[in-house]
């Protein structure tokens, strides 16, 4: 048991060492924290979607930015767009699950606010739905996904995609982007 955890661990550690290795993602971390500082210094949101682990990850992601992370300051606009449960089973229901994020960004998105759109697969229907709508309306949309992207590839601004296929291993790494992220957009906001 403890060789298992110890070996799960290690695998965790070792998908992070390939993110530290990989410059042109590393490039894109800094680029996505620049470009989500610069949106919400302009007045404008930071919406967050995903299913099951990666909503529970856009939640927390956007509770970083919204209450705070290691300083003491101002809220930001931040929201997970899964948290009105109402809306969600209503719309499930009534259009298709698929339509659950696309039609939301339809009635609050606005162009310059960022999209941040969380599927380890990159092949999700309703955040590949909420991406057309978030391009519709002039969004700027950042994808966190799995190694290849999935179909998401090609409809984002900004790529993070882990390299790992390892759905636990690659939620763990967007965390830690996701904070990496946040610190950045802290400090540059806040001051260090």
């Amino acid at each position: 048991m403890k060789t298992k955890i110890a070996q799960t661990i290690r695998e965790s550690i070792a998908v992070k060492e390939a993110i530290c290795q990989d410059e042109r993602l590393l490039h894109t971390i800094q680029q996505v924290a620049e470009t989500i500082g610069l949106s919400l210094k302009q007045g404008h949101k930071i919406l967050f979607c995903g299913n099951g682990g990666s909503a529970a990850d856009a939640q927390h992601l956007a509770a970083e930015f919204s209450g705070r992370f290691y300083k003491d300051r101002e809220p930001l606009y931040a929201e997970a767009l899964h948290c009105n449960t109402s809306y969600m089973t209503a719309v499930g229901n009534d259009y298709g699950y698929e339509h659950v994020y696309a039609r939301m960004l339809r009635g609050m998105g606005q162009s310059g606010d960022v999209l941040v759109a969380l599927s380890t697969s990159g092949n999700s229907a309703n955040i590949l739905e909420a991406m057309k709508v978030a391009r519709e309306k002039g969004m700027i949309i950042v994808g966190l996904t799995g190694a290849t992207g999935g179909k998401m590839k090609d409809a984002c601004d900004y790529l993070v995609n882990i390299p790992s296929t390892d759905t636990p291993r690659i939620q763990e790494a967007h965390i830690t982007v996701g904070h990496i992220i946040c610190e950045i957009v802290e400090n540059n906001l806040f001051g260090e």
